[in-house]
């Protein structure tokens, strides 16, 4: 629909707002890096699947040289694109997007459907190596530590961190249905998590009057 169309079009805004802001490539490309340094160092562990562990150092290189063959910052050829400027110019104005200021984004949204997603796909392909490199190291951080079982003292857990050995990545579980959420915070030296409940969106959030049992995952690798 026109409305989803619409949302994707925000999404993609706001992907290219990220990048617009940061040298990410370069952030991945460091982290792809390490990751297959730290990996190839099990290439001899005879407890480790080695046809498991060769292709993924395998699709690691290929990223890694994919980035390296993309000149400049992911995604900066759509600066120069006039139609996506002006919906990003005009979207930080509340109803900067109304049919009287932006003929031609209404034109586009009456489009047929598969039309509208061609040139969603189009622009989005300019993140695909990147989403990829992307998903594959969160998927090895989030997999690199299992969930443990911990009680938030009336909804409040504090645990130390060891500053030579960083996480890169605290992960919290809670069942399905519970009347809390967590709050994460933290530093070099700590982090905090505070379970909150708020029975109402008229109501403000208040932190767990019970001790509460959830799930903590610190990842590191």
């Amino acid at each position: 629909s026109a409305w989803d169309s619409r949302a994707s079009l925000a999404s993609l805004l706001d992907i290219m707002s990220i990048f617009g802001r940061s040298d990410l490539k370069s952030e991945v490309m460091k982290e792809l890096e390490r990751h297959s340094v730290n990996l190839s160092r099990l290439e001899k562990n005879p407890d480790v699947d080695r046809t498991q562990l060769v292709g993924l150092l395998d699709e690691m290189d290929l990223l890694i040289d994919q980035l390296h063959a993309h000149n400049g910052p992911v995604g900066a050829h759509l600066k120069s694109n006039e139609f996506l400027s002006a919906i990003q110019q005009r979207s930080a104005i509340p109803g900067g997007l109304c049919d009287f200021d932006l003929p031609a984004f209404h034109f586009w949204l009456e489009r047929p459907p598969e039309e509208r997603l061609r040139d969603l796909k189009h622009w989005l392909d300019s993140f695909e190596v990147i989403g990829r490199g992307i998903t594959l190291i969160l998927h090895l951080t989030r997999g690199s530590t299992l969930f443990r079982e911990f009680t938030a003292e009336t909804g409040f857990f504090q645990r130390a961190l060891d500053p030579n050995v960083p996480c890169q990545m605290v992960r919290v579980a809670l069942p399905a249905g519970s009347p809390y959420y967590a709050e994460i915070s933290g530093g070099r030296h700590r982090f905090t998590v505070r379970l909150m409940g708020q029975a109402s969106t008229s109501e403000r959030a208040v932190q767990a009057p019970v001790d509460v049992k959830f799930e903590l995952a610190c990842c590191i690798i």
